[in-house]
């Protein structure tokens, strides 16, 4: 791969970091007081997990960018990381994690990750994912606009491709939905995932949760 076309590619997936921290950031400002504990379309999360295992995912960036290892960081960020505010919490660790990654050359570095060295670039591509897919699980489960932007579902897609038949082994997936011929990118990223993306009736925010 040349300079040009890697310099290209890390640009790229810094752009659609910064749009996935934006559209879930837009979701997380959306919850109803109410709507905290509601369930979500992953098992056994609650809407405040959900926001507070992503903005866990965004404290870490920082610390493991600068060469962190999993035990230097230790239990720094586990359990409830929202407080009484969590959309400040989340925007805050959002805003880490982006100056984080704007750092000049910060997709060549490497990072030490749960399974193993990879670099920046990878990380920043998992995180990025992640966001997509929890952004609809959250806009689902609190009645907000579950579409996601066609550039992140086709990013999304072509991250996870690869790896279709060991997702569920990881244990961070459920098993795939079955779709339809000619299914739609987005019901074909969920379905991969093990959303169903069926519509659902309206959520009155004043009766959730």
């Amino acid at each position: 791969m040349s300079l040009e076309h890697s310099q290209r590619r890390q640009r790229e997936v810094l752009r659609l970091y910064h749009e996935a921290l934006a559209s879930f950031g837009r979701r997380v400002q959306g919850v109803a007081r109410n709507q905290w504990r509601a369930p979500t379309p992953c098992t056994d999360w609650t809407v405040h997990d959900l926001v507070n295992h992503l903005t866990v995912e965004q404290l870490w960036a920082p610390e493991l960018l600068l060469g962190a290892t999993l035990a230097e960081v230790g239990d720094r960020f586990a359990g409830d990381q929202l407080g009484a505010d969590p959309a400040a919490a989340w925007t805050r660790a959002a805003n880490a994690a982006w100056t984080g990654f704007g750092v000049p050359d910060a997709l060549v570095l490497t990072v030490h990750l749960s399974y193993g060295d990879r670099p920046a670039l990878d990380y920043c591509t998992q995180l990025t994912v992640d966001l997509a897919v929890h952004t609809w699980d959250l806009a689902r489960a609190t009645g907000q606009d579950t579409h996601l932007a066609p550039e992140l579902v086709e990013f999304a897609l072509h991250a996870l491709a690869p790896y279709a038949d060991r997702l569920v082994a990881t244990g961070r997936f459920a098993a795939p939905v079955p779709t339809a011929p000619g299914a739609d990118p987005q019901t074909r990223l969920l379905a991969l995932v093990g959303r169903h993306s069926a519509p659902l009736p309206p959520v009155d925010p004043e009766l959730a949760g």
